[in-house]
């Protein structure tokens, strides 16, 4: 449908060399959309290019790191330069520390609020002229079911991913007079290998969270594809401010 096309769109996935955020550049370069990788990791990100280069999608990537003084201006700037402008932006770059809350440095609170909510902030501010320059444009900020929940372990990582569900909402009631749509989506537990460190930490972890599914299975990077296809189209034009929950029903089960 046309409504879903994005063709010749230029998207920016932030994290998009694995995990949710490859799964959601699958998606985009599948609809038609040019894009940008921006990662971190070279090797990762030259893994990335070759994986989605094989199913015909251009991409180019960007070794960048989020938590960097200027790196949303520097993303920006190879946006313009390489794209030609900007259409869709994808906030997905993330980091995790379980520890129970007392025992958080204050080295590791930076980095996880940096990495998972600063970065969004920043890499939102610097996109804004571009989005704005081309008529408009899409935003997609990754949160967390811990939007939603806490846990002993997920203080500092709770907290950033609360804070990218209010950023989104602000930035939507701010730009939506200049046709910029902001939402997020919330994933719960899914298949990447993020998760996989928990999992092989944990003793009957992984069935654990299966029964505690409604879907009865984790989610995969897949699963993200058409979600963000949807949010980054013509599709979504009167929808902003949202939070999409990704999860197969894990936050709304009242019981096991």
């Amino acid at each position: 449908m046309k409504l879903f096309d994005l063709t010749g769109k230029a998207a920016l996935v932030t994290g998009g060399n694995g995990g949710i955020g490859l799964g959601i550049a699958k998606g985009l370069g599948g609809a038609g959309a040019r894009l940008l990788i921006a990662g971190r990791d070279a090797s990762k990100n030259a893994g990335a290019k070759a994986e989605l280069g094989g199913l015909g999608i251009e991409t180019s990537t960007l070794e960048i790191d989020v938590t960097k003084a200027g790196f949303g201006e520097a993303m920006a700037a190879e946006a313009e330069k390489r794209l030609g402008g900007l259409d869709i932006l994808v906030n997905n770059a993330g980091v995790s520390i379980a520890k129970r809350p007392e025992e958080l440095t204050d080295d590791d609170w930076r980095q996880v609020i940096d990495t998972n909510l600063t970065s969004v902030f920043l890499g939102c501010r610097a996109a804004y002229p571009l989005l704005k320059a081309g008529g408009g444009g899409k935003v997609i900020n990754i949160g967390s079911m811990y939007s939603l929940f806490g846990a002993w372990y997920s203080a500092a990582y709770s907290a950033s991913k609360g804070g990218v569900v209010q950023i989104t909402k602000s930035l939507a009631t701010a730009w939506a007079e200049d046709n910029i749509q902001v939402n997020a989506i919330l994933p719960g537990w899914i298949d990447t290998a993020m998760t996989g460190r928990i999992r092989a930490r944990l003793q009957g972890f992984e069935e654990a969270i299966r029964a505690r599914t409604p879907a009865k299975r984790w989610g995969t990077p897949d699963d993200f594809a058409g979600v963000a296809v949807f949010l980054a189209s013509r599709a979504s034009d009167f929808i902003t401010g949202a939070q999409i929950v990704i999860d197969g029903g894990y936050a709304i089960q009242g019981s096991v």
